[in-house]
């Protein structure tokens, strides 16, 4: 598969963003390159290679939560734009 122009033009628009010419010439060499990568990583051999979940055999390493300063319901919306007594107002997003 190789990255042209209509294709850029669709995921840019899938991603909501403008691209210049320019660009997208850019844009076309770029993600060519990556395909490419990818047609290279297709040629290893990954028989028997059990796929990875995480990265390190190590197991995760987790501190204990800590409170290390309270602030009050007041002091918590201070700087905020909009809020009533106890909460943050924000504009609603779904209708």
């Amino acid at each position: 598969m190789t990255i042209d122009e209509q294709t850029v033009d669709k995921i840019a628009h899938l991603a909501r963003l403008e691209l210049a010419a320019g660009e997208k010439q850019d844009m076309i060499k770029d993600m060519n390159k990556i395909l490419g990568f990818m047609d290279k990583l297709n040629e290893v051999n990954t028989t028997g290679v059990e796929p990875l979940v995480y990265m390190t055999a190590e197991p995760n390493v987790l501190r204990e939560d800590v409170v290390k300063q309270d602030i009050t319901t007041a002091e918590a919306l201070e700087n905020a734009p909009d809020h009533d007594e106890s909460h943050f107002l924000v504009a609603k997003v779904i209708k």
